[in-house]
């Protein structure tokens, strides 16, 4: 089998080809790599361990011949590198923790690794995955496979253009105020966001840890659905947040027929809601056409269109602004150049050494978040800011309760705008910053949500449509986007060259 058929190849494909011993394991890690470092142009990996992912192959190949089966056995997949990997750096895509190694595995990457997937390495991210463009990486910008000139969107940015180029069939991401489903849309492939505490944070370098979450992305919802199974689960005993939920087989109940449905119309009986907040003049028209075009196809699909409001939709920019940095500002006062990461090479005193070694690791965003945070909660600002966003914060949460007594699923743009020219909102960073404003509510709100290829705009750029659902409702989620796929072929699109 040639390295482009296996390139070619999504999750459950390649699965079945290696179960079926028309290639191996190590053979698809192999061809894989090989692909990875022909195109590092694109800036999508950070680091190999090229040793360590064959062991990893040779072992799910020994499992196999042993009569083992399993949807992820022997399939490459690779972390964003928010994840500590053991044998991998594992940055966050700072010079705070270059060339620091792990002694131990994030639950993600561990429950992947029992479940077979071998890993081929780590992911570019912009710093502690603060950032919407990947151009905060302190390891340079990742690149836009569908036009090498544009951002893949963030912070899961290289995962994205991971799965765009064919680098590799699937990958794990960070949400944590769209960053998994934004570079989704940017890029052309599928992405999810389950409920906040359904995939547990232990091991994921923290940014905000009241927002931030683990999810998959691949080229379709059924190869998500495959990974979410495994990474999913309670583990409440190694991460307070994570919720006592049992684990879901998604791939199963991806399958399984909507009451009333027929074969020509899968989705009947699904309501949609459409939030009038999300297709006013924010979004760009080629945008709202590609999203409106995919909207009729859930028609055709039996979906009916129901108009809602979520009224406070605006105010998710200046809460999530505020909450984020306040949570980053704690979380990364550990970085302090005593324990581990980068310590500067010169210092007068203890002080000196905390103010050199901090400005010297952390890149611009990442400092200009921790003094918003910091000043958020500083004595005398406490209640005029960070308890008023939580307070509002509230309130988006029940706008979406409300929504849902009239709706099942919410569906609207996941960004409002194509991908735009690296370097091009670099001096502005509130123009970033309100690239979110359709991803961040379900954030706060603690939502599931995902991201659909829907359509190409202006350009021939990729646009993503983004389905939300209420808590625990990620079967439902994948099953709308999974019947939307197997009746359009926008996710099957790739760019011109890969």
């Amino acid at each position: 089998m040639s390295s482009k058929q296996i390139h070619e190849m999504g999750v459950a494909e390649l699965a079945t080809a290696i179960a079926d011993k028309k290639t191996s394991a190590a053979e698809a890690a192999q061809a894989l790599l090989g692909r990875a470092k022909q195109h590092e142009n694109l800036g999508a990996y950070l680091a190999f361990n090229e040793d360590l992912t064959l062991s990893q192959a040779k072992s799910a190949d020994a499992r196999i011949a042993a009569g083992e089966r399993g949807p992820l056995l022997g399939v490459p997949l690779a972390h964003k590198d928010i994840f500590v990997t053991q044998g991998f750096p594992s940055t966050a895509g700072s010079k705070m923790l270059q060339g620091y190694q792990s002694p131990f595995d994030a639950t993600v990457v561990a429950k992947l690794a029992q479940a077979g997937a071998v890993t081929l390495g780590k992911l570019n991210c912009d710093e502690f995955a603060m950032g919407g463009s990947n151009e905060n990486s302190a390891y340079g910008v990742a690149r836009n496979p569908w036009d090498i000139d544009r951002v893949p969107g963030g912070s899961s940015g290289g995962s994205a253009v991971a799965v765009a180029a064919r680098l590799a069939p699937a990958v794990t991401g960070t949400d944590t105020g769209g960053s998994i489903r934004q570079p989704a849309s940017f890029c052309n492939v599928t992405g999810i966001k389950p409920t906040y505490g359904r995939c547990s944070r232990y091991g994921m370098i923290a940014f905000a840890s009241s927002l931030d979450q683990a999810g998959p992305m691949a080229r379709s919802a059924a190869d998500c659905a495959m990974l979410l199974t495994a990474m999913a689960g309670p583990d409440i005993d190694r991460d307070s947040t994570s919720l006592d939920h049992p684990a879901e087989d998604y791939t199963r109940l991806l399958g399984t027929p909507r009451e009333g449905a027929t074969a020509a119309q899968p989705l009947k009986g699904l309501r949609i809601g459409l939030p009038r907040e999300f297709f006013g003049e924010g979004c760009a028209p080629d945008v709202v056409a590609a999203v409106r075009a995919a909207l009729s196809e859930y028609e055709k699909l039996g979906a009916t269109l129901v108009d809602i409001s979520l009224p406070r939709t605006e105010l998710s920019i200046p809460v999530y602004y505020i909450i984020a940095p306040a949570e980053a500002s704690s979380n990364l006062s550990r970085f302090d150049g005593v324990k581990f990461g980068h310590r500067a090479a010169q210092y007068d005193d203890l002080i000196d050494m905390y103010k050199k070694s901090r400005s010297e690791g952390f890149g611009p965003e990442v400092q200009r978040r921790i003094m918003i945070g910091t000043y958020v909660l500083s004595h005398g600002y406490y209640d005029a800011y960070y308890l008023k966003a939580q307070q509002i914060r509230r309130l988006i949460a029940q706008d979406f309760q409300n929504a849902f007594t009239q709706c099942d699923v919410i569906a609207g743009p996941a960004a409002p705008t194509t991908a735009w020219k690296i370097g091009e909102k670099s001096d502005d960073p509130v123009a970033n910053y309100l690239a979110d404003i359709f991803t961040l509510p379900a954030s706060l709100a603690g939502l599931p949500g995902m991201s659909v290829p829907a359509g190409f705009g202006s350009g021939q750029l990729p646009v993503g449509l983004q389905l939300i659902g209420n808590y625990f409702q990620e079967a439902a989620l994948l099953q709308t986007a999974h019947a939307f796929q197997e009746a359009t072929d926008w996710h099957t699109k790739t760019p011109e060259g890969f």
